[in-house]
């Protein structure tokens, strides 16, 4: 998740948002991406605030953690048999000093290693007394026919 050669830095907003701050929900997002690669389903509700809205890839809004885990207890075990995804953080927005936004880009992998579907979904991430935690999550997926511009 940290900047490399592929993986350039996130745009931020503003511009002088402290890097303890972009770093902090970067390394969330990439928890996020470990949890999903592992079908890690605890770990992947730890993320979640309890009152959070989440709205899955498929468009279902989804509110409150009891929902969110019923949910992913039937989706994620075998989620990603036979592939991959990666997560990058494209921008960070501080709305406030304990409210930011990602907005990250996800590319969906086969067991070879080629892109199957993109997604572009936003995170709006809380500090809380447990950590930074999603308050609210939309997991928009991209149109196969869109993926070329994604």
């Amino acid at each position: 998740m940290t900047a490399s050669a592929d993986r350039p830095a996130p745009s931020r907003a503003p511009a002088g948002a402290p890097d303890v701050l972009v770093d902090a929900v970067v390394a969330r997002v990439a928890e996020l991406e470990r949890t999903q690669r592992e079908e890690d389903v605890d770990g992947f509700l730890a993320l979640f605030a309890p009152d959070a809205v989440w709205v899955t890839g498929g468009g279902r809004r989804l509110i409150g953690a009891d929902t969110i885990a019923e949910f992913t207890r039937s989706v994620l075990p075998g989620g990603m048999a036979g592939g991959s995804v990666s997560y990058d953080v494209e921008h960070v927005a501080v709305i406030s000093p304990d409210v930011v936004l990602t907005g990250v880009r996800q590319t969906y992998f086969d067991a070879d290693g080629r892109p199957t579907g993109r997604g572009l979904p936003s995170y709006v991430w809380a500090r809380t007394t447990h950590g930074w935690l999603i308050a609210a999550g939309q997991n928009t997926g991209v149109p196969e026919d869109d993926e070329a511009s994604a």
